[in-house]
């Protein structure tokens, strides 16, 4: 397969996974919408780094490490249900600011960790990985062009989400936007439910 076709077949893979709800997209969208689209394009920077991780492990074939991270699913969903909690807490109780400090890399890294707690997302990357992989298997070179494909389909979502919520901000006041952090705190509430269900479940 050319290089740039697979490169773009895993920009769409990046896409793919990005695009559905879930609480990576309510943290991304709430930021960007209470805190400014730097805190937004911080948090995207981490999802689309988590999602190239899992893309990496996947094409890499490394079947070790991603036994390992399935074993291990019970304490990474823990870890997610605390962290939703959190959120949910604190955005149900913030006063959104009109600006806010530039972000810090605990923004950026927080985002890495939280992608990181959801080790079936390596199945997904996995199946997708079948369907573009030849037969013989990824080289490295394609395992690290289909993971930079992945990262940039995932950010392109990303960016995308937040030009259009940064220019939803401008047009809403400091009243909505508790309003609308009083209904993303009970989302994020609910998906730490979720994760905590999982975790249970296992």
């Amino acid at each position: 397969m050319h290089p740039i076709v697979l490169f773009l077949k895993a920009a769409g893979v990046g896409l793919a996974v990005a695009a559905p709800v879930g609480p990576m997209s309510l943290l991304c969208m709430r930021r960007s919408l209470a805190l400014g689209w730097h805190r937004g394009l911080a948090t995207a920077l981490g999802i689309a780094t988590g999602d190239g991780l899992y893309a990496l492990v996947a094409a890499a074939g490394l079947t070790g490490l991603s036994h390992f991270l399935l074993d291990h699913a019970r304490p990474l969903h823990f870890a997610a249900a605390l962290a939703l909690f959190y959120f949910g807490i604190t955005t149900f109780r913030a006063s959104a600011p009109e600006t806010s400090p530039p972000p810090g890399r605990g923004t950026y890294l927080g985002s890495v960790l939280l992608t990181l707690t959801n080790p079936p997302t390596i199945i997904a990357f996995a199946a997708f990985f079948t369907v573009l992989a030849p037969r013989a298997g990824l080289s490295p070179p394609a395992a690290l062009l289909t993971t930079g494909g992945v990262f940039a389909g995932s950010l392109l979502w990303w960016c995308g989400l937040i030009a259009a919520i940064t220019g939803f901000r401008a047009a809403i006041g400091a009243r909505a936007r508790r309003v609308i952090d009083r209904v993303a705190g009970l989302f994020f509430l609910v998906f730490g439910l979720v994760e905590l269900r999982q975790a249970i479940a296992r």
